[in-house]
């Protein structure tokens, strides 16, 4: 595994990189792609890094685990790549912003232009196995992406993390809430949001009231 990651990352990850921990997850996670099919493609694995680079963080959201369908996942968490159909948790996060934000239904689910304004969309898990959910679960990668968390939590202010699920609630121990803001609510996915755990959190429009308030761009979501 290659860690091509942007270089304002690279010095603040250095340390992590040098750990037994992340050897051994990078030793695993080349067999893996050498031996099965996995996703994202492996130029892709820190596709969040490369495009919302450390000084342009602004906000945070946490996902699990990449989608395991062909084609789906490209390294941004819940964010697909173009002309690929959208993942039910995707649906409702689209349809969300259309009740938050009056923003017209999006054709692609491709994230990108979020990730390229400075919103880090990053999986707790970077790698899966094809249509094995949760394969590359407890190898290495949460305490990875969970120092991700506490470095930004460390080195900037005001940034705000959009935690969405119990799992990524619980990311928030790692989290300042005296230098940044935390919004939290039930996970995007159709057993959540069909509960009314989802629909009308406003997160969109709680985000770029923040980031105004601290004389930030909002995102033009």
């Amino acid at each position: 595994m290659d860690v091509n990651i942007h270089e304002s990352w690279k010095s603040l990850l250095q340390d992590e990189f040098d750990t037994s921990y992340f050897k051994e997850l990078t030793t695993f996670v080349r067999n893996e792609y050498e031996t099965h099919r996995c996703f994202p493609r492996g130029k892709e694995i820190f596709n969040a890094f490369e495009h919302c680079h450390f000084d342009d963080t602004k906000v945070v959201i946490i996902g699990q685990d990449p989608y395991h369908g062909v084609g789906q996942a490209h390294g941004l968490c819940f964010s697909v790549n173009d002309g690929i159909a959208h993942p039910p948790s995707l649906i409702n996060i689209f349809k969300e912003l259309e009740k938050d934000l009056g923003i017209p239904y999006p054709k692609s689910g491709n994230l990108l232009r979020w990730a390229d304004q400075g919103v880090l969309l990053l999986n707790a898990t970077l790698t899966v196995r094809a249509h094995h959910a949760g394969s590359h679960q407890n190898k290495g990668w949460e305490t990875f992406t969970d120092s991700v968390i506490k470095t930004i939590s460390d080195n900037k202010e005001n940034v705000v993390f959009l935690l969405w699920g119990s799992y990524a609630k619980n990311k928030s121990k790692l989290i300042s809430s005296k230098n940044h803001h935390i919004l939290t609510s039930g996970h995007p996915s159709p057993l959540s949001a069909n509960r009314g755990y989802w629909f009308g959190n406003k997160h969109f429009s709680k985000t770029n009231f923040l980031l105004e308030q601290v004389a930030l761009k909002p995102v033009a979501w």
